[in-house]
């Protein structure tokens, strides 16, 4: 849940240089990003590995009279992006 302030979620993946205290840890970050390394571990995740069956490759589309289209099993959700409908497919 991102609060006011926060720009992304999840920004990237970064090593833990150490650990500070019981709720803090120290971060291996680049030498372009300029902020304090030592962040609270409530603001880090785990990094967990994709399995084999998780990784969705997306269907090639089909050519129809020069136009790509996609086959379309189900609609399973569809809501509004700035006034376009966006539709969540299988």
């Amino acid at each position: 849940m991102q609060t006011e302030g926060e720009e992304r979620e999840n920004v990237d993946l970064y090593k833990v240089k150490g650990i500070v205290s019981s709720n803090a840890i120290k971060l291996e970050l680049p030498k372009a990003i300029k902020i304090y390394p030592i962040v609270n571990v409530s603001r880090v995740q785990l990094y967990k590995l994709q399995v084999e069956e998780q990784k969705r490759i997306p269907p090639k589309p089909v050519i129809i009279e020069g136009e790509e289209k996609f086959k379309v099993e189900k609609i399973l959700n569809k809501r509004m992006v700035r006034e376009k409908e966006k539709f969540l497919v299988r």
